[in-house]
């Protein structure tokens, strides 16, 4: 349970972070990326040790794919990144005084490929720096993976709206920063980019079991 109760926490507040940064009164503007991925970091290097500090459904599967998390704890974690998504969406929503917010519009084809690239990059990492036996036991890997979403919310963000991540992706869709009917953009990409991560690591660490 205390898993579980991790990547809650850790997924709340990174959830929590895109809507406080993101929505009026009070956004970061431009420096939302930043506070992101700042967000990240911070719960991968306080959660790590003890979930694996996914906070994100992609970023399970890609873990579970590649063979570092039981197949047994994908639906425990999935549903408790889901869940606190949800949470920390009203939280924001009430923290913001029931703001009058406006989906994005984005265009389905582009967005479902920055999606892709965008949650492929931190899966990627997200494996190499935290699951890879050559770098076991690294100080940098929280760095790496927090930077990883800073660079593709910079890249990427104003194609899809960057969530990279389907427990982000339904937060977002409960602020009404993107529409329900977008939904599945998100939910497509991202998960078919965690499991193209984890392939590719597999063909590029053969050895790495």
């Amino acid at each position: 349970m205390k898993k579980y109760l991790v990547e809650f926490i850790g997924t709340f507040f990174l959830v929590l972070t895109v809507g406080m940064t993101v929505i009026e009164p009070g956004a970061a503007g431009d420096l939302a990326p930043l506070a992101i991925g700042s967000a990240l970091m911070i719960m991968v290097y306080a959660g790590g040790h003890v979930s694996g500090g996914h906070y994100n459904p992609a970023v399970t599967v890609a873990v579970w794919l590649r063979g570092r998390c039981s197949q047994a704890d994908v639906p425990g974690y999935i549903g408790s990144q889901i869940a606190a998504g949800i949470v920390a969406a009203f939280v924001v929503l009430g923290l913001k005084g029931d703001p009058s917010v406006s989906a994005k519009t984005i265009a389905v084809f582009p967005a479902l490929i920055a999606e892709l690239i965008g949650t492929f990059a931190l899966a990627y990492v997200v494996l190499n720096v935290a699951t890879a036996k050559a770098t076991s036991g690294n100080s940098y890997y929280g760095l790496a993976i927090g930077f990883t979403v800073t660079t593709m919310a910079f890249a990427l963000g104003g194609i899809s709206g960057g969530a990279f991540n389907p427990a982000v992706a339904v937060g977002i869709t409960v602020m009404h920063l993107a529409k329900v009917s977008n939904l599945w953009i998100y939910l497509v990409a991202n998960f078919a980019a965690g499991a193209l991560a984890a392939v590719a690591f597999k063909l590029i660490n053969p050895e790495d079991k």
